[in-house]
C-alpha cells in the first residue's frame, strides 16, 4: 500500500512539475519571439526592387517590403553580402580576410590593400593609411551578423515554444496516466478483493 501511494504521489508530482516547466518555455518562447520581430521592424530595413540583382537572387518574393521576420533578415543579410562582394571597387571579389589592413603605396585604389607597414601608404604623420575598403567589410559583417543572429533568435524561440508545448502535453498525460492507474483502476481491484467470496472453511 505504502509504495503504491508513492507512486501514485510520484505521478502526480512529475505530472505538475512538466506543465510547469512546459508554461515557462512556452511563455519564454512567445516572449522571445515577439521580442525579435519587434526589434527587427524597429530597425525600419526595406528591401529594394527587383531590378537589383541580389534582390531578384535572394528576396524577389518581398522586393519593396519592410523586414519584419527572421527570414526576411537572413536574406537581406545576403543581399548586403552580395553587394560588397560584388561592389565596383572590389572587382577581384575580395572578402575582408584577402584584404590587407593598409592602402598600398604603390596602388592606394587596390582594394587588396597591405598588411606590411613598410609598403603602406604613409599620412602627413608618417602612420600607416587605413584600407577603407577593408573598414566597409567590417561594417558588412557587423551589420549582416545583428540580422543573421535575429533569424537565428526567431528559430530558438519557434524551438522553445515546440518544446514548452511537448512539456506541457507530457505533464497533463502524467496526469492523466497517474489518475486512471492510481485512481481508478486500483480502487477497483481493492473493491474487487473486498467482496471476493471466501471459500467455506473446512469442516
Amino acid at each position: 500500500m505504502k509504495g503504491r501511494k508513492v507512486w501514485e504521489i510520484g505521478g502526480f508530482v512529475a505530472g505538475a512539475v512538466l506543465i510547469v516547466f512546459g508554461a515557462v518555455a512556452l511563455y519564454l518562447g512567445v516572449t522571445g519571439f515577439t521580442t525579435t520581430r519587434d526589434s527587427i521592424k524597429a530597425e525600419g530595413i526595406t528591401f529594394g526592387a527587383t531590378d537589383d540583382p541580389a534582390v531578384a537572387k535572394y528576396a524577389s518574393q518581398w522586393a519593396g517590403e519592410q523586414v519584419t521576420t527572421g527570414d526576411q533578415a537572413r536574406a537581406f543579410a545576403k543581399i548586403m553580402r552580395y553587394h560588397t562582394i560584388n561592389a565596383e571597387w572590389n572587382t577581384d571579389h575580395l572578402t575582408y580576410a584577402q584584404m590587407g589592413r593598409f592602402v598600398a603605396a604603390d596602388d592606394p585604389s587596390n582594394p587588396a590593400g597591405t598588411s606590411d607597414e613598410t609598403a603602406a601608404l604613409k599620412d602627413d604623420k608618417g602612420s600607416p593609411v587605413s584600407n577603407g575598403f577593408r573598414n566597409q567589410w567590417i561594417t558588412e559583417t557587423s551589420l549582416t551578423t545583428a540580422l543573421n543572429v535575429s533569424y537565428m533568435a526567431e528559430r530558438l524561440s519557434i524551438f522553445g515554444i515546440v518544446v514548452g508545448l511537448a512539456l506541457l502535453l507530457g505533464g497533463v498525460g502524467f496526469l492523466i496516466l497517474a489518475f486512471v492507474v492510481f485512481g481508478v483502476l486500483e480502487p477497483r481491484k481493492e473493491r474487487a478483493t473486498a467482496f471476493a467470496p471466501t471459500a467455506p472453511a473446512a469442516s
